[in-house]
């Protein structure tokens, strides 16, 4: 392989953070003589990308493959990127500095929908063409994965596969398909028919798009176009994550990234069912790992890499049924070695008094909890089952234990809301902040700080909400304009989201195939890093929609019977449209649905779907201020490490056919 570094060398003086370029971190892998090499690229900057687990996990699990190498690639900041252009140097892995357009596989991942211009720019500065129909027979595989991939169509064009699901099998499995045919010569189509026919793989390419009439007809936008391709693709699932060892080894970075730090995966998924969450619905069924898993990860995990800081990662890591065993021993093992033990993602039910005591040790940063709505009225409707009572205990926990700052988080724009609700967050906020200053002593009153960060509610494929529409950035403006009128208190800050990024995310969440022609007038117009405030350019999507013809408008904020056939119907979470739809007629009536993890089955559809229930340590017991769960609600464990959750009545679905599944939400009279 070309070896770039004698080209890229001089220009690192021009480059802000040459850091980001170089190779040979504490703890990166070359492999020189493996004969199948594959590239993982994250489409934004080595400070965001070199952060993320997916890339980390994937990377990992490909090198451990024999006869299989895999390298890293970030996108170089927007000036680097023109800098390269202009010297004619393409984009390079890290490791070995060599062309990514020479490896043969490259994989994307796609973390949110405001990645979707980078993904060109990624391909471009590759020297890859962006399309996968003009791609020749030397050219690389581009496959993609990740949370957007669960609605591939805006990115189809692109990608000649995407992995559907959890890649940790997924991915070195599909290239190892790739890497035998390509060795005994097949072609580049004949491949891609072969891999379309792996389970979680989804070849764009090999299905025929619908028209609009057509697809509510036949209740799906794509239609196979080859023998033997799946009308329908089920994610991937990696059954041993309870199992497996939640230390991977990871680079120690020469440059300060975004979350520098030691993350430990403590569980996978999360059953809490808010309805606008798609991570909730799309990593489903719960997993959790153990207390001595956990454990000794992160202990081996500072040992190997010298962090002084661990994040113990979920989307609910307060939910683990061991999670105060798992920090009672984590503090007493770092005691007085300055160690930080974080939790990120705190729920408020299950913060308390203990809790609070356990999280961080004596190191006291600041706390984020997400009432996400103002009044109880709309939690309900969105399912967040949290009340005032819930917040109210979490603060007076964390503040008496030490906490001195707290960000509280909502959305603006859900469905249903109206002013009552928004005036409702700057009421929620402003009693928080009372009890905050209640709950520390008087002279400690003056470092108080409560601040409310709000997003726009963004219409989420696979969720109960994905048939609600957006409301337009200007009624947005005007909802935060009056909650910051509504807020009294000069201590409490609001901060909020641009409207305009909110609304690209919509659209890129919601539309179908036509997307991409969108996406690529946008790129084509200088659109890129559009996560990036000060990158992100209106006028360049908003030129882009005249030029293509499409009504981004009409994408972002209809709303839609819940018959209607969405994009993604050829996709599959393992939870049935039946239940999302069922979710969708209780959020209209305020009507909740519990944690199957706590209570009963809610028969979603995820567990008889992927042939795996909920893997839980421990019988559930929900340990905060206004506890839900109770180990005797549940039937007891029939493994000795592991408690095994009947999460959807064993036998009462069949694990095969997609109609049956589709059946199960109406068979199940408790749901």
């Amino acid at each position: 392989m070309t070896d770039l570094w004698p080209r890229l060398e001089p220009l690192l003086s021009e480059a802000e953070r040459p850091a980001r370029y170089l190779n040979h971190e504490c703890g990166c892998v070359r492999k020189p003589d493996a004969s199948f090499r594959f590239c993982m690229v994250y489409p934004d900057t080595y400070e965001l990308g070199q952060a993320n687990q997916a890339l980390r996990i994937l990377v990992n699990a490909v090198n451990a493959q024999d006869g299989m190498a895999a390298e890293r690639a970030f996108l170089p900041a927007p000036a680097f990127c023109d800098t390269l252009r202009a010297e004619g140097i393409p984009l390079f892995s890290i490791e070995s500095c060599a062309p990514v357009r020479e490896f043969d596989a490259v994989g994307i991942t796609l973390p949110h929908e405001l990645a979707a211009t980078n993904v060109l720019e990624t391909l471009d500065l590759a020297g890859i063409p962006l399309h996968a129909d003009a791609r020749a027979e030397n050219d690389p595989l581009v496959l993609g994965g990740g949370p957007c991939a669960f609605n591939p169509e805006p990115y189809a064009p692109f990608f000649d596969a995407l992995s559907i699901g959890e890649g940790e099998e997924a991915v070195p499995e599909g290239l190892a398909l790739i890497r035998r045919m390509r060795a005994e010569g097949a072609c580049r189509a004949d491949v891609l028919l072969a891999l379309s026919r792996e389970k979680g793989w989804y070849v764009p390419g090999l299905y025929r798009w619908l028209s609009e009439d057509e697809a509510q007809r036949a209740g799906t936008w794509a239609v196979p176009a080859e023998e033997g391709v799946p009308a329908c693709i089920e994610k991937r699932l990696f059954e041993g994550f309870s199992r497996s060892s939640g230390w991977e080894p990871c680079i120690v970075p020469f440059t300060e990234v975004v979350h520098d730090r030691l993350n430990v995966e403590v569980l996978r998924g999360c059953a809490r069912g808010c309805r606008f969450c798609q991570a909730g619905m799309m990593y489903r069924p719960v997993r959790e790992r153990s207390a001595d898993n956990v454990v000794e990860s992160v202990l081996r995990g500072l040992a190997e890499t010298g962090y002084d800081e661990v994040s113990l990662t979920s989307l609910s890591s307060t939910d683990h049924s061991q999670i105060a065993e798992i920090l009672a021993r984590l503090n007493r093992a770092c005691e007085g070695k300055g160690i930080r033990i974080s939790v990120p993602s705190q729920r408020l039910d299950a913060f308390g008094v203990e809790m609070a005591g356990l999280v961080a040790g004596q190191k006291k940063g600041g706390l984020t909890f997400a009432p996400e709505a103002g009044t109880q009225r709309l939690r309900d409707v969105i399912n967040k089952n949290v009340t005032e009572d819930d917040l109210f205990g979490a603060i007076d926990a964390a503040f008496a234990a030490g906490w001195r700052r707290c960000k509280l988080y909502f959305m603006i724009g859900l469905p249903t809301e109206t002013d009552d609700d928004v005036k409702g967050i700057a009421s929620l906020a402003q009693r928080a902040y009372d009890r905050a200053k209640a709950a520390v002593a008087p002279e400690q009153r003056g470092s108080v700080r409560v601040s409310v960060s709000c997003a726009l509610f963004v219409p989420k494929a696979q969720t109960p909400f994905q048939w609600d529409g957006q409301i337009p950035p200007e009624e947005a403006l005007r909802r935060v304009n009056l909650l910051r009128r509504s807020v009294k208190y000069k201590a409490v800050d609001v901060h909020w989201h641009d409207p305009a990024t909110s609304f690209v995310e919509a659209v890129m969440s919601r539309a179908g195939r036509e997307a991409a022609a969108w996406v690529e007038a946008a790129w084509r117009r200088g659109a890129r890093f559009d996560a990036w405030t000060e990158c992100f350019d209106e006028e360049a999507w908003r030129q882009a929609a005249a030029e293509t013809g499409i009504d981004p408008e009409a994408i972002a904020q209809t709303a839609y019977p819940v018959e209607r056939v969405m994009p993604w119907a050829h996709i599959s979470t393992g939870v049935s449209t039946r239940w999302l739809a069922r979710e969708r007629k209780l959020a209209g009536e305020g009507s909740t649905t519990p944690d199957c993890t706590f209570e009963r089955c809610s028969a979603c559809g995820a567990c008889p779907a992927l042939g795996v229930d909920n893997e839980l340590a421990r019988p559930r017991v929900a340990a905060g201020p206004n506890a839900k769960g109770n180990a005797d609600q549940v039937a007891p464990g029939t493994d000795a490490d592991l408690f095994r959750y009947p999460g959807c009545g064993g036998e009462a679905v069949e694990p095969e056919g997609s109609a049956r599944r589709e059946d199960f939400g109406k068979e199940v009279s408790h749901a």
